[in-house]
């Protein structure tokens, strides 16, 4: 086979769009041979007792590579998909088809790098190069107006830093024409069997949306939200929003898994301005996409530090006495506070929660019940359709004050947030619907229900009070 052949290895950019990875292989190589493997590592049991991939991320996944080989066999190529540990898989596959080259954009988590290192010194002794590239952030690297370890630790000074010395970079075109090798077996396309889930149906129709994988789904996603509806107009003023897709842009998911560029989402917003205008809402939405780089570039300033009880702060929270008890009362919606049990079994059906109540549940776990703070990143790791692990361990981090918050003690009063953003209790009843009867005035503390009034509410087995303590101690929160 004469010419140069350059392997593409897909890992969290499953996409065709502003890829460099891609866009370099194609005008470099005579051919590419684009790959995805599935990593049983991705599927395995944590420390925690918990899984690194729970099934509805597992599907959304499947359907994102799925999507990405329909794309390539379009252009006339294949996907090759395999099932095994890339640093045994690829060099097999460089070896077998005389690879110049292997491509693939580099990732900041220290389970991701370590896989990349085994890859690389696998291909280094068959005197094959690995190169690595930066295509998960808004802003690149280089562009960044100081260096990793000089990055500030609070997100304003970065964030007026940035805004003022750094630009953003055009997106990579989609190649037009691409050359794929003949005669390489693309592989099948796993179930969800193979890695020890039930092959069903998981749609809980109280979903804020239908989310399925793939670049297909989240360019229409984009387009939909900017221009058919319109809805980032309002961003500003429905973010902290519950119920409904429009909300927030729910593109998060699409972009952990690589379907949806940072910077595709940011041109989008610059072209929506030009027609429409800049605004707060457009604004808070670039923010958004700024906390995600933050966050990433957080975890190459101090690696594995966001994966310890203390932070990089070096001092870990207080934690109380039976745990374990309460993270499953917290895990399993059974605390009897309504706010935290509606949100959590939003999680549990969808994969999905706001962020407002991401904040407090978090916040709950560790200020209320005093539980170690990597139980419930570990939590959502397993559960989050758009984990990602800076985002999440980072933020993490942050609610449990060992990382990135710059107030000493953030605690939410969850009752009082509850009223704020659930005056009428419509999302409450959503979730909980034993408590569809309860006046709003009651249902953020059915614990306080006469002996009549729970009588006549019928509460169909709900808790009645929460089962962590006699009072809610949910009400010592500040914010």
């Amino acid at each position: 086979m004469s010419g140069k052949t350059i392997l593409v290895w897909f890992r969290k950019d499953l996409r065709i769009h502003d890829n460099e990875i891609l866009t370099e292989a194609v005008r470099r190589g005579d051919r590419i041979i684009p790959v995805y493997c599935f990593d049983p590592r991705q599927f395995e049991l944590t420390p925690f007792n918990t899984y690194k991939t729970g099934l509805i991320r597992a599907r959304f996944l499947l359907e994102s590579v799925s999507d990405l080989r329909r794309s390539f066999q379009d252009a006339g190529g294949d996907l090759i998909i395999r099932v095994g540990k890339p640093e045994s898989i690829l060099p097999d596959l460089v070896s077998k088809y005389k690879v110049h080259e292997v491509y693939h954009h580099r990732e900041v988590a220290s389970e991701e790098t370590g896989i990349s290192t085994l890859v690389e010194n696998a291909l280094w002794k068959l005197k094959i190069n690995l190169r690595h590239f930066i295509g998960h952030t808004l802003y690149h690297k280089e562009d960044l107006p100081f260096p990793i370890n000089n990055i500030p630790d609070v997100f304003t000074s970065f964030r007026k830093k940035v805004e003022r010395d750094s630009s953003v970079r055009r997106c990579f075109e989609a190649p037009g024409t691409m050359k794929f090798p003949e005669n390489i077996d693309p592989g099948e396309l796993p179930d969800l069997s193979e890695f020890g889930f039930a092959d069903t149906e998981v749609f809980d129709e109280r979903s804020v949306m239908k989310f399925k994988g793939g670049e297909t789904e989240a360019l229409k996603r984009l387009q939909d939200y900017f221009w058919t509806t319109n809805a980032v107009k309002t961003y500003k003023q429905t973010r902290n929003g519950l119920i409904g897709a429009d909300y927030s842009s729910k593109f998060s998911a699409w972009i952990a898994m690589g379907c949806l560029s940072p910077r595709e989402v940011y041109w989008e917003i610059k072209k929506y301005e030009q027609v429409h205008g800049t605004g707060d809402s457009t604004y808070s939405l670039y923010l958004e996409l700024l906390w995600r780089d933050y966050f990433r570039y957080m975890f190459k300033k101090y690696g594995n530090k966001f994966f310890q009880k203390a932070g990089f702060k070096g001092v870990a929270p207080e934690e109380g006495e039976n745990q374990q008890e309460f993270f499953d009362l917290w895990k399993n919606a059974e605390t009897g506070i309504p706010f935290i049990d509606a949100n959590m079994r939003e999680l549990n059906s969808t994969g999905f929660m706001s962020n407002r109540g991401r904040q407090n549940v978090a916040s709950f776990l560790v200020k209320d019940l005093k539980v170690n703070w990597m139980w419930g990143a570990a939590y959502f790791e397993e559960k989050l359709i758009d984990y990602c692990p800076a985002n999440n361990w980072g933020n993490w981090a942050y609610i449990a004050g060992v990382g990135n918050d710059p107030r000493e003690y953030r605690h939410f009063n969850i009752l009082k947030q509850a009223m704020e953003y659930d005056p009428q209790g419509e999302y409450i009843r959503l979730w909980i619907p034993e408590l569809a009867t309860i006046s709003a005035a009651q249902i953020h503390q059915p614990w306080k229900l006469s002996k009549i009034e729970r009588a006549e509410s019928q509460l169909k087995g709900y808790m009645e009070s929460p089962a962590y303590a006699p009072e809610p101690v949910a009400v010592k929160g500040s914010k």
